[in-house]
């Protein structure tokens, strides 16, 4: 397949594909998560609702050219956060990129959601390896990937040091091959 579902469901999360529609839920969830975004997110700081626009915006110009494939993080029919692949790191790969509002942290939710991304990523033609990149201090990703079995391959100085106002400035890389998925599902 050449572009995945656009909305997905694992247990108590539905993931859809973003609409220029989402802004005043994205622009709420954003503003009530600044304080957990912002220690790891660099685009956080300066986030205002022009932004989200452009974000929304970016995520349809993405979708459709294939670059990216990103989705509203739903739960209760609340949108709760944001998750994605990417393809920023070569032919066969995606970068999976995911946050959730902090009221929803700790139920488990960003697992599900990267587990369905993961799954729906693996269903795309080509896909050999899907990989989550993140700063060493951000201990809430690593734990995301330490669940999914996603294998630890690398960690190395971040070529401009921290980029946000958490990180530590080391960049660890997780992968997981379409091999490994399988024999996890």
């Amino acid at each position: 397949m050449d572009e995945p579902a656009e909305r997905l469901r694992f247990h108590r999360v539905e993931l859809r594909r973003w609409r220029t529609t989402d802004l005043d839920a994205l622009d709420q969830a954003i503003n009530e998560s600044l304080d957990h975004l912002v220690p790891w997110m660099p685009w956080a700081a300066g986030h205002g609702r022009q932004q989200t626009a452009g974000f929304l915006a970016r995520c349809h110009d993405e979708w459709q050219t294939r670059q990216a494939f990103t989705y509203a993080i739903t739960s209760d029919a609340a949108v709760i956060g944001s998750g994605g692949l990417h393809r920023r790191i070569g032919t066969g790969g995606l970068d999976l990129g995911y946050w959730i509002h902090p009221h929803w942290t700790g139920q488990g939710l960003a697992t599900m959601a990267a587990t369905a991304l993961v799954d729906q990523g693996f269903r795309l033609t080509g896909i050999d390896r899907i990989e989550i990149h993140h700063d060493a201090a951000n201990t809430a990703s690593a734990a995301v990937a330490r669940r999914l079995r996603f294998t630890e391959i690398e960690r190395r100085p971040a070529p401009e040091g921290p980029s946000a106002p958490g990180e530590a400035g080391i960049d660890v890389i997780w992968r997981m091959t379409a091999d490994q998925w399988q024999t996890h599902v």
